[in-house]
């Protein structure tokens, strides 16, 4: 469904991507780990269009991402869920999700994508009229994937979802992701927390230095020991 081939992304000064290629299958679950400023979130950037890469090549099926203007990736059924949540925090919770069902799909699915949305996180069919900035952390992060899921995405990138929140409101969240991927849908995560990104995966990437050292199932790389000493602690 993604094919990335030799990416090259520099800016600011940094060369974040070098030479980096992966694919991601249709209804796979694919995790992205590394420490602080390997480029995972620029890699997302990529994607979604948010900076423009110097070389390589990114297919979404057979549409060439690079070629389109990033507005346009939301319609072929793109969403990314960004580092930090980024709610329209003076907009209310069902303001937000109006916004993330501007894409054709999105809009025709409009009441199907509502009830899953509402089955999956109870809580915000709760709060559709409260501002989402006075959510709590977590309930934000569930917005904003909510938002995204309102766009009827084929491919949903999640960008550090874990970051910031309690231990329990991450396990469920992930509760609601784990069953977004049982349902079919294709999945890209980036996360700090190795252990949890490797657990809920199918396949896993490990980034440092904008390449990546190692690739292969999400079970075997958390069972490597290069992975386990470098970033499970073990």
């Amino acid at each position: 469904m993604l094919r990335i081939e030799g990416l090259d992304v520099a800016y600011g000064g940094l060369h974040a991507l070098s030479g980096l290629s992966l694919g991601v299958q249709a209804g796979q679950f694919v995790a992205i780990v590394g420490p602080n400023g390997a480029g995972k979130t620029t890699l997302f950037k990529a994607v979604s269009g948010i900076v423009r890469p110097r070389a390589g090549r990114i297919l979404f099926e057979d549409a060439d991402l690079l070629a389109m203007p990033p507005a346009e990736r939301a319609h072929l059924g793109i969403a990314h869920v960004p580092e930090g949540r980024q709610v329209f925090r003076t907009l209310s919770v069902m303001e937000n999700l109006e916004m993330g069902a501007l894409p054709r799909r999105g809009r025709a699915d409009w009441s199907r994508n509502l009830e899953q949305i509402f089955t999956l996180f109870p809580i915000l069919k709760e709060r559709t009229g409260q501002a989402a900035g006075t959510l709590s952390g977590g309930e934000q992060q569930m917005v904003a994937i909510a938002r995204a899921l309102m766009a009827s995405p084929r491919l949903l990138l999640l960008d550090e979802t874990s970051l910031g929140l309690a231990p329990i409101v991450v396990d469920e969240i992930f509760v609601a992701v784990r069953r977004l991927a049982a349902q079919g849908l294709t999945i890209l995560v980036v996360e700090q927390n190795t252990a949890l990104a490797l657990e809920v995966a199918d396949h896993g990437y490990v980034l440092e230095q904008g390449h990546f050292a190692i690739q292969g199932a999400a079970s075997s790389l958390a069972a490597d020991p290069r992975v386990k000493q470098a970033y499970l602690g073990i």
